[in-house]
């Protein structure tokens, strides 16, 4: 742990500062932790951890431990130095009672408590207790263990010593409360990909997420940090230069980590954060890491004669394949808004933009092979915009992109409030054909797709937009492509990849996840893609038909009816269309599952390996997750 959060004042009860009361938190709930769903739910942990990680920002905790209980209740344990158990001067109560009853009580506001810190409005741990139908405060400090114990934010008995303990720390255990939440179920990956980015992000620090409900475990713990971390999201990807630059530097009042490296495919990755909030919307931070990426490699250009005087490169051209991971670390981070998106500090910008400039210009000095090939990346990538925006415009003048101009195989829906209407996106004229015969045509469209499309992976926009399926699924859906995608203009809700139920139709059904996520990432983000889940098996005894979606369901549906006639279904095309609409298109009887982008990282990660150069990986992936929606989670 690096001393830049150092802390030279001691952390004490007197640190402690009070704003106001807690009242309001189990009033209106969603102003405090943003909403009572299962992304609410999941912040409470977030909340807690936080504090944890600012024991370690400020070179105290070296390891958190996060348990979801058989219960299920949570536990989050640091080893830090345990929250102060002394009475508070001026309120008479323990500052473990302060901190976990009071809005705004923490070592965060000008106490002196920390210099740097994740949480800004010292909610924290308040707000969990508040919406907790119970919790457990344990605090080991001083050779002693502490415990209180709340019941809906309200202490059942004073902060005492309930043993000796040589360790020192803080364990917070806590049951979401059910009259506040939609759920208080805990989903153990959510979890662990949160807690897993603080791993990268804060580099040796080690963190165990445990799930005792179903005995699984993972431990992070990453020596190299960030470096880790774009090493992973490039991994199974063809780099361009073998090892990631890191750029580490101090500067007044935090300091900045930089890694970046490329990569062979067409698409840019950055990830930013300021204190390890993800800076989901940028910021001064990244502005002044684009603006300096831009600067170096067109000075080298130009340097190495690789771009003439008059050429200059676009901040697109420079950032093409690129894999990068911003993360700064500052004493006042000011944040645009309540959920703290996007960094505001000013002088981020030029910090961040000096550093890089410095740092990334010394690495073209020393590696003028690398520099020279990512400059004539960089260059390829200007031409292949160019005629991209040529197709584009091509595209455009013939009314290709137009909503009005829809493809001749689209049997469109007749009702015209999108809110309303669906599309089936359906392999193979075949299947195409009893879907248009059984589907309801008042708000149910179908478009069928000839074999496989694209891999745009491997492709760029100016091929891709010359593809046949691409520009069926983008004239029908209305919202055009790319960087000019408009959501706005969406003429479905849902979106449905209806698929066969084999090898084949996985691979369609995850080209078709590939091309939304690269082009058309706001379907995804916003919830409008679906795949549907045809049935693998139909039973039928006399007049008696069931059917099975999964292997187990088959099996438990055979217990039940003795010896039956078993059919297996390969493909959509051999149900007739009312099998097809009774199993699969019936909004009363069919499953869709949603497509989420719960994990970024992950996503990539899926994403390269799917679609990246080593079809037996692929194949290999495809065929031990047949299911391939909800494992593939992006």
């Amino acid at each position: 742990m690096d001393d830049v959060g150092k802390v030279e004042q001691e952390y004490g009860e007197e640190q402690i500062q009070v704003l106001e009361g807690l009242e309001p938190v189990r009033k209106r709930p969603g102003m405090y932790i943003g909403s009572t769903d299962e992304r609410g739910l999941h912040h409470l942990v977030v909340e807690i951890v936080d504090n944890s990680i600012d024991e370690a920002l400020a070179g105290y905790c070296t390891e958190i431990d996060v348990e979801i209980n058989k219960d299920g209740s949570c536990a989050v344990t640091d080893n830090g130095r345990g929250i102060p158990t002394g009475i508070h001067p001026k309120e008479g109560k323990s500052a473990v009672e302060l901190v976990l009853t009071k809005l705004h009580a923490g070592g965060k506001f000008g106490g002196g408590g920390y210099k740097i810190s994740g949480g800004l409005h010292g909610v924290g741990l308040s707000c969990v207790n508040a919406l907790s139908e119970w919790l457990e405060v344990e605090v080991f400090q001083d050779g002693k263990h502490f415990k209180q114990v709340y019941n809906r934010g309200i202490p059942q008995r004073d902060l005492a010593v309930i043993g000796e303990s040589k360790k020192t720390g803080t364990k917070v255990t806590f049951m979401p409360d059910a009259e506040i939440f939609e759920t208080t179920n805990f989903d153990f990956d959510l979890i662990k990909s949160r807690l897993r980015e603080l791993a990268f992000l804060n580099k040796g620090i080690k963190i165990i997420a445990q799930d005792h409900r179903t005995d699984k475990e993972e431990i992070m713990h990453y020596e190299g940090g960030i470096v880790e971390f774009v090493e992973q999201m490039n991994n199974n990807k063809e780099t361009v230069f073998p090892k990631p630059i890191y750029i580490d530097s101090a500067v007044d009042g935090g300091e900045i980590e930089v890694c970046l490296q490329y990569n062979d495919s067409y698409n840019e990755i950055i990830h930013a954060y300021a204190n390890n909030i993800n800076t989901e919307e940028g910021g001064t931070h990244l502005e002044g890491f684009k603006k300096a990426l831009t600067k170096v490699i067109n000075d080298y250009g130009h340097k190495l004669n690789v771009l003439k005087e008059s050429e200059k490169l676009s901040g697109e051209d420079v950032r093409e394949g690129l894999t990068a991971v911003l993360s700064v670390k500052l004493e006042d981070p000011q944040f645009e808004g309540q959920t703290k998106t996007k960094l505001g500090n000013s002088f981020m910008q030029n910090a961040v933009s000096k550093v890089v400039v410095e740092k990334l210009g010394e690495y073209m000095e020393e590696n003028p092979r690398e520099a020279k090939e990512l400059i004539l990346k960089s260059v390829t990538a200007q031409r292949a915009r160019e005629a991209a925006r040529l197709a584009r415009e091509n595209t455009r003048r013939k009314g290709v992109l137009e909503s009005n101009a829809l493809p001749g195989k689209l049997a469109d829906c007749s009702e015209k409030d999108p809110k309303l209407c669906e599309i089936y996106i359906v392999e193979g004229d075949s299947a195409g054909g009893t879907a248009k015969q059984g589907r309801d045509r008042r708000f149910q469209a179908i478009l069928p797709l000839r074999g496989k499309i694209l891999n745009v992976e491997k492709a760029r926009l100016n091929r891709i937009l010359e593809n046949a399926e691409i520009k069926a699924m983008a004239t029908a859906f209305g919202a055009g492509i790319g960087d000019e995608f408009d959501i706005s203009k969406l003429r479905y809700d849902k979106i449905i990849c209806m698929t066969d139920a084999d090898v084949d139709g996985a691979h369609i059904r995850i080209l078709l996840l590939t091309f939304f996520y690269r082009f058309m990432r706001p379907l995804i983000e916003q919830g409008h893609v679906y795949s549907a889940m045809p049935p693998l098996y139909r039973l039928s005894k006399g007049k008696q038909e069931v059917w099975c979606y999964s292997d187990e369901e088959r099996d438990n549906a055979l217990k039940e009816m003795g010896k039956c006639e078993i059919q297996r279904y390969k493909g959509l095309g051999e149900m007739d269309k009312e099998q097809l609409w009774d199993t699969t298109m019936n909004p009363a009887h069919r499953s869709l599952v949603q497509i989420t982008m719960k994990d970024a990282v992950e996503a990539e990660s899926v994403f390269s390996l799917l679609m990246g150069e080593d079809p037996v990986l692929r194949r290999q992936f495809i065929e031990e997750n047949a299911d391939l929606v909800t494992d593939l989670d992006v």
